[in-house]
């Protein structure tokens, strides 16, 4: 029997018994041919189809979300001024660090589920989720606590400027005690896409969109919140797509009624779901802390600097998004597979999404070139046009970049999918390096130009690891599989 993952955490003989062996369902093919017009079986049928139509869905969910989070900003830049601007953007990095832990976690609990799922094991399924509604409320809580506490004085320590700290401060803190939405709606979620519906998620988060924006004007506007008004829109809006997940689950999905012996705590789901989760969660954190690093010497540039990067990141990570759908199509196409042992069509399908990623870089930079600027215009009334200089130059030189990261996130989350999140980590290690490189050399030497290659600088470096680490991770899988034949 299979004991140990590739990269060496020891994994219970009963997960891989149950994610590579299909078991029997608790109502019988019954309740599986209810779910299966919700869900979609990613083991069958021709990947560059599968991949197009789970992704596309994702993909308009990750705009919408990417909109509202440019709502905040636009709404924010054009009635609150640049200063204010310049406040929510120097909160960037630590927001990736601990909400991006939190969106980690949930997409590695996620994998056990879609391992599950492609072996038809439904009660352990149903087991895994239980236990993972019980590990989502100890880290929100925990995580909650600690960095409400915490975050005024990692902004200190970050040198943000005295002009823009305490709009930085009154934002951040608000999104943090939204934690506990941000694990709500990203672990239902994943749950839901792990079966293979990436609509319904779209669905729910379009609502919360709209929400978000008449939330911010009635904020910001008429109640006169400043910032504060904006984090409150988006973890409001946050917390509803969470709870319209949650009772969507309950009235669609019979093969997710969990039954009263399935709720007891079991240790060694955990480990398994831990072993998935952390990994994925430090992979954001360890990442972040090189863009920690970056935002410190960015910072130290002055809040001109500071706006025109938030101005150029929100137009970017907007552009991002179906690099972000790719991933994550990837990763449930990968723990599908996996499950049912398919192994020989992992390869086609990586494949096939890495051709997307190509032709989307591409699609992305001409865009970019020629209309990066006038698109970071709308983040600021009167804008300065130094400001507008700037963030077009940023735009150019990281969309220049795109085909790294289509690779980043294609293979990364690949490789997660396959049951080996620990190379997450790794992964974050080599862009963590490659941020802190340009914080402490590149933006001190080169001022902004220097701030615009660190991001591209870090995909590259990730990317050095983790082709070999898939064709490894790939070998290894096939020689366990063989073990278990």
């Amino acid at each position: 029997m299979l004991q140990q993952s590739v990269a060496g955490e020891d994994l219970p003989d009963k997960f891989y018994a149950c994610a590579l062996k299909p078991a029997g369902c608790r109502k019988g093919m019954v309740i599986f041919k209810m779910a299966k017009n919700s869900t979609k079986d990613m083991t069958t049928g021709s990947p560059m189809k599968l991949i197009l139509g789970f992704s596309l869905p994702l993909l308009f969910g990750f705009l919408f979300q990417q909109f509202y989070s440019v709502v905040d900003t636009v709404i924010v830049g054009q009635f609150l001024g640049m200063n204010a601007l310049a406040g929510v953007g120097a909160t960037g990095s630590i927001n990736f660090m601990i909400v991006g832990f939190c969106m980690g976690v949930c997409s590695g609990f996620a994998i056990p589920v879609a391992h599950k799922f492609g072996a038809k094991d439904y009660s352990g399924m149903r087991q895994v989720i239980a236990n993972c509604v019980w590990l989502s409320i100890l880290f929100s809580v925990v995580m909650t606590v600690i960095v409400v506490f915490l975050c005024r004085n990692i902004l200190i320590w970050m040198k943000t400027p005295e002009d823009i700290i305490e709009d930085a401060y009154i934002y951040i803190v608000i999104i943090f005690i939204g934690i506990p939405a941000a694990y709500l709606y990203n672990m239902l979620s994943g749950i839901i896409r792990s079966m293979g519906d990436s609509k319904t998620p779209l669905l729910f988060l379009m609502l919360s969109s709209f929400l978000n924006i008449g939330l911010d004007l009635l904020c910001i506007l008429a109640f006169k919140m400043g910032v504060a008004g904006a984090a409150v829109a988006t973890v409001v809006s946050q917390l509803i797509s969470g709870v319209l997940c949650l009772f969507y689950m309950m009235k669609k999905f019979d093969i997710l009624h969990i039954e009263k012996e399935e709720w007891r705590i079991n240790f060694a789901h955990m480990k398994v779901l831990c072993s998935m989760g952390i990994p994925m969660g430090l992979q954001y954190s360890i990442t972040a802390i090189g863009s920690v690093i970056l935002q410190t010497s960015v910072n130290a540039l002055g809040s001109l600097a500071v706006a025109s990067v938030t101005a150029g990141g929100k137009v970017s990570m907007f552009f991002c998004c179906p690099f972000d759908a790719m991933g994550s199509t990837m990763a449930t196409y990968g723990g599908q597979n996996v499950g049912a042992k398919k192994l020989d069509r992992l390869g086609v399908g990586l494949k096939n999404c890495i051709c997307l990623g190509a032709v989307w870089s591409v699609i992305a930079f001409v865009i970019l070139f020629f209309f990066g600027g006038n698109l970071a215009g709308l983040f600021v009334n009167a804008a300065k046009p130094e400001m507008l200089s700037n963030a077009r130059l940023f735009l150019i030189i990281c969309s220049a970049f795109y085909f790294p990261l289509a690779l980043v996130n294609i293979v990364r989350f690949m490789i997660q999918g396959m049951g080996f999140s620990t190379f997450a980590i790794l992964a974050g290690v080599f862009e963590m390096a490659a941020r802190t490189l340009a914080g402490l050399f590149l933006v001190p030497h080169f001022g902004f130009v220097g701030a615009c290659f660190a991001s591209p600088l870090a995909w590259i470096f990730a990317d050095i690891f983790l082709i070999p680490a898939y064709i490894h991770v790939r070998r290894r899988l096939g020689k366990m599989m063989s073990i278990e034949n």
